[in-house]
């Protein structure tokens, strides 16, 4: 998996107090006051999640990245809300796994990066998040597929809505283009350090109550990333990809514990 960058931009408003001429008035008081002021965000342009999803390598440069957690962000993204809830989805056959014999990790990053960049260009971002069905793997995807999103809302289970967002151990990028004969679906897994919990949470008290905080013990997780592109894509192919990415993750769980156990 390629690396994560983090791009953040913000726009600073300016306002100009102007200066009144009394002369009664004290010379502290008549010097000219600057205002900052945060432009303002809408729906499609939220500062907290765009920064979410600049971790997850995808950047919304028109300003238009819908969060969608529940039927009703559907509707703020102009989308039409599932018809049938909740949606049983048949996977397609397996997609292959970038280190297998039919997919090399140097194909997958080429095409994963790719289809970041393109992501990141598309008039409009849709990002359904939730669980995967039967578990509580978190999953997001961003796609330019509004179709698709309507129908995950509906598939995937309802997790709960984390302020600030977070990246999710699935995430998947599915890109739909109409003008090209490409069509690549893959998942690959990934090895990361993330700190513990407790000594997160300790470290966030002792940062919040003193000013000071302790580098966190670290520990192993595996996280999925699915790409997958199209013309016209399926929601059985995604579905393949979650239920492919989700055992994995669940056996690199099982085997992690297991050594804790043995050592």
């Amino acid at each position: 998996m390629s690396g994560r960058h983090v791009l953040f931009r913000s726009q600073w408003a300016l306002s100009l107090t102007p200066k009144r001429t009394m002369s009664a008035i004290p010379e502290s008081l008549t010097r000219v006051g600057r205002t900052e002021v945060f432009p303002n965000e809408y729906p499609g342009q939220n500062y907290a999640f765009n920064w979410c999803l600049n971790g997850d390598g995808v950047t919304p440069l028109r300003k238009s990245a819908f969060r969608i957690t529940k039927p009703l962000d559907l509707k703020v993204a102009g989308l039409p809300v599932p018809k049938t809830s909740p949606l049983r989805v048949k996977a397609a056959d397996a997609i292959p796994e970038a280190g297998s014999d039919a997919l090399t990790f140097e194909t997958f990053d080429q095409v994963s990066q790719r289809t970041r960049d393109l992501l990141s260009l598309a008039d409009h971002l849709y990002c359904p998040e939730g669980h995967v069905p039967g578990t509580k793997t978190g999953v997001r995807v961003i796609t330019n597929a509004g179709h698709l999103a309507t129908s995950l809302v509906a598939y995937l289970e309802r997790a709960p809505r984390k302020e600030p967002p977070e990246s999710l151990p699935i995430t998947v990028y599915v890109l739909e283009q109409t003008d090209t004969n490409e069509s690549f679906a893959g998942f690959a897994i990934e090895e990361i350090e993330v700190a513990t919990t407790t000594a997160a949470a300790s470290n966030a008290d002792q940062e919040w109550t003193t000013g000071e905080g302790t580098a966190a013990p670290m520990e192993p997780k595996s996280v999925a990333s699915v790409v997958i592109v199209g013309k016209k894509v399926d929601l059985k192919v995604v579905v393949a990809g979650l239920e492919l990415s989700q055992k994995a993750l669940a056996a690199d769980e099982v085997e992690r514990e297991a050594k804790k156990q043995q050592a």
